[in-house]
């Protein structure tokens, strides 16, 4: 039975040390928020917030929302785009001069 009520009182008093520093919190956010109040840049002062808001919201989701693309993915796409880029521009000459030599086309 005494271990049972060493863990009850170590209970109890986790729960009051939990609860007294909740209450110390909200009292010194309280202090903040009428300190806040009395100034005379209220307005400017919450607008200044609400862009800061947005702004770590906009990270937030760029952080964890947005999935990268696969390295591997991108090189592959960049390694195409290249390829073609290069054919195009070798074809683009070899289909002039091998248009001129079709055998069999009397236009």
């Amino acid at each position: 039975m005494t271990r049972e009520s060493g863990r009850d009182e170590q209970a109890v008093l986790l729960v009051a040390g939990l609860a007294d520093l909740a209450a110390s919190t909200l009292g010194s956010a309280l202090g903040t928020v009428r300190g806040l109040l009395r100034r005379s840049d209220t307005a400017q002062l919450v607008e200044d917030a609400e862009q800061d808001l947005r702004a770590r919201g906009r990270l937030a989701l760029d952080r964890y929302a947005a999935v990268p693309p696969a390295h591997l993915e991108v090189l592959a796409q960049h390694v195409l785009s290249r390829r073609g880029a290069e054919t195009s521009a070798d074809t683009g000459t070899d289909r002039a001069t091998a248009t001129a030599a079709v055998p069999g086309d009397d236009d």
